[in-house]
């Protein structure tokens, strides 16, 4: 089976609900949402996964606080992550919440096999204990971080209890091996991407693994929220380690028919997951402790784990202390933001002002986030510059361009290449290019956008489509339609123009395909004006796709543009906003 044929299983972390979210919620589930897309594109079969980590012992606490339950206040914020990544015009397959019962039967039932195998087994800890992440830490990691936590600077404190421990110990060559394997690309191994992060976890596994507390033992007064131990009553399986199962909960219904049928037929067929995507804080879970636990299960493991480095705003780290966090609603007045051209434009034309709209935010988050293993910066003068250069003036222009020059000389109609076969351009100084060199360059940015998918490098992939729409544009300034356009009534003037403008706008098309994964909403409203939307509802950027990108991208091919269909000269798809405008306000 071909890898573009494989079931793509993708996933991103659960979320705590014990706040609302930001940036970094939006970031890591944007990038999984684009992946996703594209994987769907590709004609693979797609299940796309997010959700809320809801059983912490902080939303105990906090619930209490503020006078509400720990299931009203999981519903509260569950509830923000799913209008946040509405927002974002995020379409995930399934968004588990560890409060449901599907959830919880599941997770009980591996908790208990692992128990059952003797890889969890009872005994008595000693340790530094993080309550902010709720999780213990060894004692090198606690003095490297001066005995507080890594993630949120808080004290850890000392713990000495009785609980049940997972056998972490036991699958350290395994785990040696496994990575070995992943890096070869031989069967029944796993990859951690980036380099960096994979040299992190090595450098660890160094050190030796201890197995890992499981449990935590129920106090008196303790709300009932969480999955009890099985068998022991006295004690809470730890979040992280039922966290974890949701990989596998939320597609492990093959022996549950009326499950199945619940949740749309059997998933079975996705597991293993091809990435887990996660931030650089939680890659040892999800790199080491989970796979672990999946050779104890004797499941597949997953075939990549991608830790993705952090967002800094205006070249600050974010911390709460200094109040910078970029929450949801500055990513949306991102979204809502009417720019000064696009005012003035719709008081001329007599129209109400569009906004900027999503996409433009989940370009950004995309192309210019810390994918890699450094820190990104979320600035507000950098946003404009990103926006400009690659929304604005890429692909924008490109396509106004394209369709003005279709309007103004062919009447909206597209024109016909076929009638100048021989047609050839100056390239350059001592270059000159037939017209055949189209479809192969367009085959070629489509094939190394698929090839980076294969690594996760979205950015890549959508730089092939951008690099497609800024040939078109190098295309216009060495042909000059323009400039011909005004001999058209000569001898063999309009077919050369003809070929020109359909070379342009068959271009364009195919790099609408490579940038839609980022830019779904305006992508579709582009195929809609060009009438030759490849989507199963043109309304509807998440309806699917009729073919997949090797037939849909292919030059001249079934769903290509046709002489004599009509291209509509629409409003511009991204106005050009000025150095000097003033970041958005929130309105909360």
């Amino acid at each position: 089976m071909s890898t573009e044929k494989k079931p793509y299983y993708i996933t991103t972390p659960i979320y705590y609900v014990n706040d609302r979210p930001h940036i970094g919620h939006c970031y890591t589930t944007t990038v999984a949402d684009v992946a996703a897309r594209f994987a769907r594109l590709l004609g693979r079969d797609v299940f796309f996964l997010t959700g809320t980590d809801e059983h912490a012992e902080k939303v105990v606490t906090t619930a209490r606080e503020r006078g509400h339950t720990p299931q009203e206040w999981a519903d509260i914020n569950a509830a923000e992550f799913q209008k946040a990544f509405d927002l974002m015009s995020i379409h995930a397959d399934d968004f588990m919440r560890t409060s449901q019962e599907r959830h919880k039967a599941r997770a009980a039932a591996y908790i208990a096999q692992l128990k059952d195998s003797d890889d969890i087994y009872e005994g008595e800890y000693e340790g530094w204990y993080d309550p902010s992440q709720e999780e213990y830490l060894t004692e090198t990691v606690a003095k490297e971080a001066d005995y507080k936590s890594p993630v949120t600077g808080k004290p850890l404190e000392k713990r000495s209890e009785k609980n049940w421990f997972f056998r972490l110990s036991k699958y350290e060559e395994r785990l040696h091996e496994a990575l070995r394997k992943g890096e070869a690309g031989e069967p029944g191994g796993y990859r951690i991407l980036p380099e960096a992060r994979r040299n992190e976890v090595l450098g660890r596994l160094k050190q030796g693994l201890n197995d890992v507390p499981v449990s935590r033992a129920v106090k008196e007064g303790d709300a009932d929220w969480g999955i009890l131990m099985p068998g022991d009553p006295s004690h809470r399986v730890y979040v992280w380690i039922e966290a974890l199962c949701n990989y596998l909960s939320a597609v492990d219904n093959e022996r549950e028919p009326s499950t199945a049928e619940a949740e749309g037929g059997s998933r079975e067929r996705y597991w293993p997951a091809a990435v887990h995507v996660m931030a650089k804080d939680i890659l040892w879970f999800h790199a080491v402790v989970w796979p672990a636990m999946l050779m104890a299960m004797d499941k597949k493991l997953p075939e990549v784990v991608y830790a993705h480095a952090y967002f800094v705003a205006e070249g600050t780290k974010m911390s709460k202390s200094l109040g910078n966090f970029i929450e949801i609603d500055q990513l949306e007045a991102y979204s809502n933001w009417v720019l000064d051209a696009e005012r003035k434009q719709a008081e001329k034309e007599g129209r109400e002002p569009r906004p900027m709209g999503i996409d433009a935010v989940r370009w950004f988050l995309a192309t210019n986030g810390p994918l890699g293993a450094n820190d990104a910066d979320f600035a507000h003068a950098k946003f404009v510059e990103v926006y400009n250069a690659d929304l604005a003036n890429g692909i924008g222009n490109c396509a106004s361009r394209v369709s003005n020059m279709i309007e103004k000389y062919f009447d909206g109609v597209v024109p016909d290449p076929s009638l100048c076969p021989d047609f050839v351009w100056e390239a350059g100084e001592s270059e000159s290019r037939s017209q055949g060199w189209w479809p192969a360059r367009a085959r070629y940015f489509v094939d190394r956008a698929s090839e980076a998918h294969t690594e996760f490098g979205l950015y890549q992939s959508l730089l092939c489509g951008s690099a497609l729409a800024g040939i078109v544009d190098q295309f216009i300034n060495d042909t000059r339609p323009f400039s011909l356009a005004k001999q058209i009534d000569e001898e063999g003037v309009r077919e050369r123009l003809a070929t020109i403008l359909y070379s342009c706008a068959e271009a364009i098309r195919i790099a609408s395909l490579l940038l839609f994964p980022a830019l779904p909403s305006k992508m579709a409203e582009l195929w809609r004006a060009w009438d030759c939307s490849p989507l199963n509802d043109p309304d509807d950027p998440n309806s699917g796709f009729k073919a997949p990108l090797e037939e849909l991208a292919a030059w001249g091919g079934e769903w290509s543009l046709k002489p004599g269909q009509r291209i509509t000269k629409g409003p511009a798809l991204f106005m050009r906003a000025s150095a000097g405008e003033a970041m958005p306000t929130t309105t909360a």
